[in-house]
């Protein structure tokens, strides 16, 4: 129905249940490397389990809590970002991404995190956004970097997954350092 262009043949469009097949057939390409260091899409192998996954996230965006966006490269979908407790009322929410191989090292999850937190902040009134990943998870945690988070600090060992206990960096943006980035953003291209 809508899509916002990334440039570069890519293109930010809302993920929703009736893109199951599609998103199956993604998470099969990407299946291994996506589920790195986080369980998402481990479990969606046929298209019930994918369909249902997308459903929990629409019902999630009519809650008002959280919702999945997806990435669409040259018509492929490839990864997304989405945002997860999602909370108007207290001006917090949590914002994550994933990606298939073919699709990393292209910014695209940077650009479409732009998007998102702008429309957070600007639309919604988001406060405060977090970032939570792996402290492994290099490339996850550069996005944060170059989306001018802070990092808040270490939760050590805090996440039991395939066989380890990794330990969780959280990081963050506030609304008034993502307006003023968004400002020196714009002031430099002029």
């Amino acid at each position: 129905m809508y899509a916002i262009s990334l440039g570069d043949d890519a293109e930010l469009r809302p993920l929703e249940p009736w893109h199951a097949g599609e998103f199956l057939a993604h998470l099969e390409r990407g299946r291994e490397f996506i589920g790195q260091y986080i369980p998402f899409g481990t479990t969606e192998t046929d298209l019930p389990s994918a369909r249902a996954k997308l459903q929990r996230y629409a019902d999630m965006r009519a809650a008002d809590t959280g919702s999945l966006h997806g990435l669409w490269l040259e018509g492929t979908l490839v990864g997304g970002v989405l945002f997860l407790n999602f909370d108007a009322a207290t001006g917090n929410c949590e914002v994550g991404c994933w990606l298939e191989p073919a699709a990393t090292g292209r910014g695209l999850v940077t650009r479409a995190m732009r998007v998102l937190i702008d429309w957070a902040v600007e639309q919604r009134g988001i406060h405060r956004v977090e970032w939570v990943a792996a402290s492994a998870n290099r490339p996850s945690l550069n996005v944060a970097r170059r989306l001018g988070m802070t990092q808040d600090g270490v939760r050590r060992e805090a996440h039991p997954y395939g066989g380890l206990r990794h330990d969780l960096e959280v990081w963050s943006v506030l609304a008034p350092e993502w307006r003023a980035a968004r400002a020196r953003a714009a002031h430099n291209d002029h």
